[in-house]
């Protein structure tokens, strides 16, 4: 902090120098300002008559102070208005353009001076988010989860990426030191092989844990060729492997997965963290009177939720995982791939059906809704198979190769943190070789060859004595990734390694890719016609995601979509209908995203002619009615009172607090 401070000094220190070039314009235009402000505004503005708290007698003419020139760019404001002198036979026409013209000027002048010296933003460290999106591309590790080993970034406005708020502490340090060294052991090959590849298939009774659920026999049971199987729990005891694997039986689910439920594949826990594949055999269905089961009208979407294997009274982490799907009125299969940690399962997440109510009278009991005329709506399952965790074809993985590269791996010592080391015959040379290398990916700008002498010099002396060569680069790459060479976000001055840097943070939420890295080196990023084609290229990547993510989880709070529950006296359709709010978000999120993709006018924040809805959002707004899960852009009717942000539920939810709207909100 101390090398960052007295860099801002010594940068500030130029542009003072650099500023008296222009000192003596600055003198001659304020002296014209002060001539025309003394004739026409001094009787109300001066010493004994400063209206408004406004004596400009007393407003100093220096411009270099950001403080001063803010208060002189209010003055040129109201003036340029017309509000200031209130009488406009004050100041005629010509003395007011001219008056304007020189503190326009004036200010102008300054303010280019500070942007070719000190840049057009501040420097400021990486957020929460963005350290976290970094880790993750350059470590190429995309589930890396760290953030939350770093203190809360403070915000301004709702917003995090505000750089007088991004300041560095002790505590932020810690955080960043403990994050950094927590990414790093992950990419590390976790043993000599990749974890054990398992696959399971589950089939008739072993689809789920138990024989019934909360709501009863209408909520889940087991059925053979469309109608139900009465199986309890003494039945099961009594089955043979083979009828309890009966591949003719089907699992028929008609509720949403919220709170009280579990429903997964009956014994199956990860053994490793990582990405499993999950197929399966099911289809839509309706349940008729006497459990019978018959084809759905429509799809029936839904997705997993991993979880602890538990009861009802699920504490811990439950999450969505493996994306929405369709379930087709026939029977398909089906492929999806999911995040699962160690000893974690993973339970059937039906979307947008009933939840039971809970019922006290006449005891404590869930009670499930009354079947409709076309039925219960549901899921029915044939098999499943769940195989994982999903290894990369080459052993030890590409996060391995980026930080310890090609050398062998062997078993380390006990008392070492790392499953493995690896061999070098050249401990330093190869370190130094590793390093460079390493620093070319992250670092945001060209590394001096005196900094790198610093953090080899650490990590040699971690190998003098006697440390492992792993353990070694490991504290040498954490030294490194906790500096300002990547902590920090572009260096104060203007040039197209800190251009690059911010366009990807902007854009990206991470660091410049190869081709962008490579137009800042060779200075072609600041052409506009590169650049412009640059700002096309990210924008249409998958990252922009990260972006439109996190852009309106603050500029529109909806991050806090699920802070307040609407009454469901009010709106019962909101009762524990999780599908209705995720698909309330992503239609913002989907909008807002083509806005910018496409380039739409600014009016089409409030006044649009379409939107983007499912099948439970268009039932909502009560438009046409659509078939599936999938967010589809629809032209809304002339006499649909939807159209722009304003009216998208997601952003009338936010600004309601449960029962009413807020429009001033």
């Amino acid at each position: 902090m101390k090398l960052q401070k007295s860099t801002s000094v010594i940068l500030f220190a130029i542009f003072m120098t650099s500023s008296q070039t222009i000192m003596a314009d600055e003198q001659v235009a304020g002296a014209v300002v002060k001539t025309l402000l003394k004739q026409v505004c001094f009787d109300c503005h001066s010493d004994e008559t400063a209206e408004g708290d406004l004596d400009l007698d007393r407003v100093p003419w220096k411009l270099v102070d950001n403080d001063v020139r803010e208060r002189w760019v209010q003055i040129y404001d109201r003036i340029a208005a017309g509000e200031m002198p209130p009488d406009k036979v004050a100041l005629p026409d010509a003395e007011r353009t001219k008056l304007l013209n020189a503190l326009g000027e004036s200010i102008r002048q300054v303010e280019r001076e500070q942007t070719r010296v000190l840049g057009r933003g501040p420097l400021r460290r990486l957020t929460q988010t963005e350290f976290q999106d970094n880790l993750r591309d350059l470590l190429q590790l995309p589930h890396l989860d760290v953030a939350d080993r770093l203190p809360e970034d403070r915000h301004a406005h709702g917003f995090t990426k505000v750089a007088e708020l991004l300041d560095m502490s002790r505590v932020q340090l810690a955080g960043y030191l403990d994050a950094t060294e927590s990414a790093l052991h992950k990419a590390v090959a976790s043993g000599m092989n990749p974890p054990k590849f398992d696959s399971r298939r589950f089939t008739g009774t072993d689809l789920f844990p138990a024989t019934s659920t909360f709501g009863g026999r209408e909520a889940m049971f087991f059925a053979k060729g469309g109608w139900m199987v009465p199986i309890s729990g003494a039945d099961i005891g009594k089955m043979t492997p083979e009828e309890r694997q009966d591949s003719q039986l089907e699992l028929a689910l008609f509720r949403s997965a919220t709170w009280p439920y579990y429903g997964y594949p009956k014994g199956f826990r990860a053994k490793h963290d990582g990405e499993y594949r999950v197929r399966f055999s099911g289809r839509a269905v309706r349940q008729l009177p006497g459990y019978r089961l018959v084809p759905a009208y429509d799809p029936q979407p839904m997705s997993f939720r991993a979880r602890k294997p538990s009861g009802a009274d699920v504490s811990g982490d439950v999450r969505e995982t493996g994306g929405w799907i369709d379930l087709q009125p026939e029977e398909k299969v089906f492929e999806t791939t999911i995040l699962l940690k160690a000893g974690e399962t993973f339970e059937y997440s039906l979307l947008g059906l009933p939840v039971p109510f809970i019922r006290t009278d006449g005891g404590f009991f869930y009670d499930y809704p009354p079947m409709p005329p076309d039925g219960h709506r549901g899921a029915a399952f044939q098999w499943l198979e769940v195989s994982g965790p999903l290894t990369p074809e080459i052993w030890p993985p590409n996060s391995h190769r980026i930080l310890l590269g090609d050398l062998p791996i062997r078993l380390s010592q006990e008392s070492s943190s790392l499953a493995v080391d690896v061999v070098s015959e050249h401990p330093k040379a190869d370190a130094e070789r590793f390093f460079r290398q390493f620093v070319k990916r992250a670092a945001k700008r060209p590394v001096p060859e005196e900094a790198h002498a610093v953090f080899l010099n650490l990590i040699f002396a971690k190998l003098d004595e006697g440390g492992s060569f792993s353990e070694a680069m490991l504290k040498g790459y954490q030294a490194f990734l906790c500096s300002g060479h990547f902590l920090y976000l572009t260096e104060p001055q203007a040039n197209t390694f800190s251009l690059a840097s911010r366009l990807s943070h902007f854009l990206w939420n991470s660091h410049p890719d190869k081709g962008l890295r490579e137009k800042a080196a060779d200075g072609s990023l600041a052409q506009p016609e590169v650049l412009h084609a640059e700002i096309d290229r990210l924008i249409a990547n998958a990252r922009f995601d990260r972006f439109v993510e996190n852009f309106t989880n603050q500029w529109l709070d909806l991050r806090e979509l699920r802070r307040d529950i609407p009454d469901v006296r009010l709106y019962p359709e909101y009762r524990k209908d999780d599908y209705l709010v995720d698909s309330m978000e992503r239609e913002t999120r989907v909008f807002f995203a083509t806005m910018v993709r496409d380039n739409l006018t600014a009016t089409t924040l409030i006044d649009s002619d379409f939107t983007y809805v499912n099948d439970r959002l268009a039932a909502h707004y009560g438009l046409p009615r659509q078939s599936g899960s999938t967010m589809r852009r629809v032209e809304l009717p002339d006499w649909s009172p939807y159209g722009g942000l304003l009216t998208q539920a997601s952003v009338l939810k936010l600004t309601s607090n449960g029962t009413t709207t807020s429009p001033v909100k």
